[in-house]
């Protein structure tokens, strides 16, 4: 299939009406309200990809022995689609999404989908279940690709045969504005991922390891895990599933991608205002003991997380077997503040776009 080939549409046989899809979508806690259809696009070794269309969203049929189940030959990921004020729907940052996904197809030894597809995927989608695309400031559409290996075979080898989905569903903003900033607990009883291994992928496996540890942390009444380097549990790495920044003596400061950290689009997006804003910018080595240090002296001010799901989270207070560190005055900082207006402001199209970070999937209605 080449990027210029048309999408197969299967449409639902019985389409909800917009009162079903606002009464699904009452109350959208993040990953239960998925839209109707989804896109399939397939792989193998002979036909490359092929057999692109959109389709109901219905349960799928696996062999138990393919190799996706048993060998964890999966990747993802994860962006939002915005209402904009014109009428139009766009997606942020995509591009750089599909070259994340690229990456971490290649990290696990498998064929790479290019960027032109997974556009259009996006855009095919988005044209098909146009009606769920929220019209709230609060809400957008979070779009799931999948990547994952078909073969029936439990040999102990890449598979030869992929399938991507790609899934859609409504999601209320995490964390929004007004929201109290998380606890947050810096335990050393379990690793997310070492020097070489697949941190810097969007993987299945990355996430199932974590959930121990975000139990852990619910026992210590904290909303989230600080991920520390795996060697020494010295180094902070990433929150939970996002990236970590400080506000140390007025400058932003955040750990380097060493290899063992997913490199965030919103990170980086982040990191590209900051510095436009005449913020002091550093990526550098954080240890966790210069965090605490920085609570009680008071140089770090304030400090967040960010990733696409929650875009930016204040954190007030961090908590270790040691005890517990306030951040700041424990409420949201000024710098957190605005760096997530501005981000929030892009996604919604109310501010400029010099770097074009939206890309339109559809046109206004009508």
């Amino acid at each position: 299939m080449t990027p210029a080939s048309p999408w197969t549409t299967r449409p639902a046989p019985r389409r909800l009406s917009t009162a079903d899809i606002a009464a699904r979508c009452a109350t959208p806690a993040f990953g239960e309200v998925l839209t109707e259809h989804m896109v399939s696009l397939r792989w193998s070794a002979g036909d490359g990809w092929h057999a692109g269309e959109v389709l109901p969203h219905a349960p799928i049929a696996m062999d138990p022995a393919m190799v996706g189940l048993h060998y964890g030959q999966v990747v993802f990921e994860g962006l939002k689609a915005y209402h904009q004020p014109d009428g139009s729907v766009a997606a942020f940052r995509p591009e750089d999404h599909a070259r994340r996904f690229r990456r971490s197809a290649a990290r696990l030894a498998m064929p790479e989908l290019p960027e032109e597809l997974f556009l259009e995927s996006l855009a095919a989608l988005v044209d098909v279940d146009r009606a769920w695309v929220p019209a709230a400031d609060t809400r957008s559409l979070y779009l799931r690709p999948i990547l994952y290996a078909t073969d029936a075979s439990l040999a102990l080898r890449p598979a030869r045969e992929y399938r991507y989905l790609l899934l859609a569903l409504v999601t209320e903003n995490f964390f929004g504005a007004g929201s109290p900033p998380v606890s947050v607990w810096a335990g050393t009883g379990y690793s997310r991922a070492a020097r070489g291994g697949t941190g810097e992928a969007k993987c299945a496996g990355n996430y199932a390891g974590g959930f121990l540890a975000q139990a852990e942390a619910a026992e210590h009444g904290c909303q989230q895990v600080v991920w520390l380097d795996a060697a020494e549990h010295r180094l902070v790495e990433e929150m939970g599933g996002m990236n970590i920044f400080f506000v140390v003596d007025g400058a932003l400061v955040t750990p380097p991608l060493s290899g063992t950290l997913l490199p965030g689009v919103t990170r980086e997006s982040v990191l590209t205002l900051a510095a436009r804003a005449g913020l002091a910018v550093r990526e550098q080595p954080v240890p966790l003991a210069d965090v605490l240090a920085g609570c009680a002296d008071g140089t770090i001010t304030e400090a967040f997380a960010c990733g696409t799901a929650a875009v930016v989270t204040p954190i007030g207070r961090v908590v270790t077997e040691e005890g517990e560190w306030r951040v700041g005055d424990g409420a949201t900082g000024p710098v957190t503040g605005r760096l997530r207006a501005h981000l929030v402001d892009l996604h919604l199209g109310r501010a400029p776009d010099p770097d074009g970070w939206r890309y339109r999937l559809a046109g206004p209605l009508g």
